[in-house]
């Protein structure tokens, strides 16, 4: 059983038992073992449910594809009362909106909730899923690019690299000129290694 590979089931503090384990999964394209996984999200034990959101994000970086059916089992985990759960599974989100775009869409206000009230961790990776959504079709870009746009306007100013960067996938000749606007806006506000990252940015779209 997968859950028994867990971190926490061998008595381990650390990260490896997981990230090893996703990697078997990934190799052995081992779909049972997945969906084990993914049902542990739901565990009451804490440790066990963390482990999982970590084996789960590994895989989505890995191999998104055999993650990508269990969309609508990662927006539910974004109102779990666990914050570890919450931000694992907008990670697993952001590996999976290329692939799983329309179930992603058609619960966006329960992401937007989590973007809203979310941890740093939440709202890095929400940054990601926008983006990519706003690639699935125009009228998601319609949409979802203002709330974009509105982010970097209020945004902490160390946050905006970063962010402008996860957004950066999604900037056509259509919203270049706004999204350019949007960080000149907050260049005044940014030290000069931001200045330079930004800068960087702009003159490579």
């Amino acid at each position: 059983m997968s859950l028994e590979l867990l971190a926490c089931r061998l008595d381990r503090n650390d990260e490896v038992p997981n990230v090893e384990l996703a990697e078997k999964l990934c190799g052995s394209m081992n779909k049972k073992g997945i969906r084990e996984i993914v049902l542990g999200l739901k565990s009451n034990d804490q440790a066990v449910a963390n482990d999982c959101s970590k084996v789960l994000h590994v895989i989505g970086q890995r191999k998104p594809t055999l993650i990508a059916e269990y969309a609508d089992d990662f927006l539910a985990a974004l109102s779990s009362k666990n914050n570890r759960i919450v931000w694992g599974s907008m990670q697993a989100l952001a590996c999976i909106t290329p692939w799983a775009p329309d179930t992603i869409y058609r619960r966006l206000p329960e992401v937007l909730a989590a973007y809203e009230k979310g941890s740093v961790i939440t709202i890095d990776h929400s940054i990601s899923v926008f983006a990519h959504l706003c690639n699935a079709n125009d009228d998601y870009r319609t949409r979802i690019f203002p709330i974009l746009l509105a982010h970097l306007a209020k945004c902490r100013a160390k946050e905006i690299p970063q962010h402008a960067e996860r957004i950066a996938i999604c900037i056509d000749p259509e919203n270049k000129k706004a999204f350019v606007k949007a960080l000149e806006s907050r260049l005044h506000e940014l030290s000069e290694t931001q200045k330079r990252r930004v800068t960087k940015l702009m003159k490579m779209i």
